[in-house]
């Protein structure tokens, strides 16, 4: 698809934000390894050959039997019989984390938080879950609850904020009474009720939050249709018969979109931090669910164990700033004065 000038413009000043564009490598590169968690970390071999057949238990369940075990349940391969079992027939090959987020190891050096190790890099929580193994899981889930709230967020935020700005009058006078209603509730002990009556879930949280963050973008798209709608060519469509939903979308909506994309990377990382804040609280998600803010809550309640806290404190960190990084780059590319 070829680039228009002003959209070549902006991705140039995009690519001369440097420190934008080494963030979104890097941020990049770190979704894509925790997206496919599962094949970097788990208690499931990635390939098992045996007998001259193939297996692939990271996909897909076995009984032990299979193996020429004695029992018709799901296969251990962490156990040392099943581990012979096929070694004396074949051979496995295990993810570079043999740990999943919910793993617990029993045969650790010390109790429970046990510090770093060359076998769990991080060292174990206090429950004997690898620390690693939970930061990636719980990096993916962070993640892409940010994007499902970011996303679905911006699109009901923009309609309302269209609606609003193209009528006008009581349509946006009553509109703006409601959302100056609705933005005043307190979203985070609304959340903690919620989870007081009901136990969260990953969309159980999501689409309560999504009841108040999409209010975040009408206030921006509202003012830009406010003006758009006035312009010569607006008026002169308009006189020519042409529907209002054309007018909205086609028309007016690529420059409220500029406003738009300013505003997402920040309200991703908003988010980011609404689920940890949640989780550190323990009314975020099921508890066991991996969780940088439940990893955060481990290091208050074990300050024996520094590396849970720092842990979290670094990843935290590195994410918050490569997205706010991210969001600055934007914020410069779709800024107007730079077109001219």
């Amino acid at each position: 698809m070829k680039l228009n000038q002003k959209d070549l413009r902006r991705w140039q000043k995009f690519k001369s934000h440097r420190l934008g564009v080494a963030s979104l490598i890097i941020f990049s590169i770190l979704f894509v390894i925790c997206l496919f968690a599962d094949f970097v970390a788990n208690d499931k071999p990635l390939l098992v050959q045996y007998n001259d057949s193939y297996f692939f238990p990271v996909l897909e369940s076995y009984s032990e039997t299979e193996f020429g075990g004695e029992f018709e349940t799901e296969a251990d391969y962490r156990d040392p019989y099943v581990k012979e079992l096929i070694e004396a027939n074949g051979w496995l090959i295990w993810p570079p984390i043999p740990y999943s987020f919910k793993t617990i190891i029993y045969n650790l050096p010390s109790p429970a938080p046990s510090p770093p190790s060359p076998d769990n890099w991080l060292g174990t929580d206090d429950q004997g879950r690898d620390v690693l193994a939970r930061v990636i899981y719980g990096f993916r889930i962070s993640v892409l609850f940010g994007f499902s709230l970011t996303i679905v967020s911006a699109v009901i935020g923009v309609m309302a904020g269209a609606i609003q700005g193209y009528y006008g009058g009581w349509v946006d006078l009553l509109f703006q009474r409601f959302i100056e209603i609705w933005s005043s509730m307190p979203t985070l002990f609304m959340l903690i009720i919620l989870a007081s009556i009901i136990q969260p879930t990953f969309w159980i949280l999501l689409g309560f939050t999504l009841l108040f963050a999409w209010v975040s973008y009408v206030g921006a798209v509202r003012a830009e249709f406010l003006r758009g709608r006035n312009f010569e060519y607006v008026l002169a469509a308009r006189a020519m018969g042409m529907s209002d939903r054309r007018l909205m979308f086609k028309h007016i909506l690529p420059n409220a979109m500029v406003a738009t994309m300013t505003f997402m990377p920040f309200t991703l990382s908003g988010s980011v931090v609404t689920l940890t804040s949640l989780d550190f609280l323990g009314f975020g998600l099921p508890p066991g669910s991996p969780s940088l803010g439940e990893l955060l809550a481990q290091g208050k309640a074990n300050l024996q164990a520094p590396w849970l806290g720092i842990t979290a404190f670094v990843v935290l960190a590195l994410l918050m700033g490569l997205l706010i990084f991210i969001g600055e780059a934007v914020r410069d590319a779709f800024d107007p004065r730079s077109e001219y």
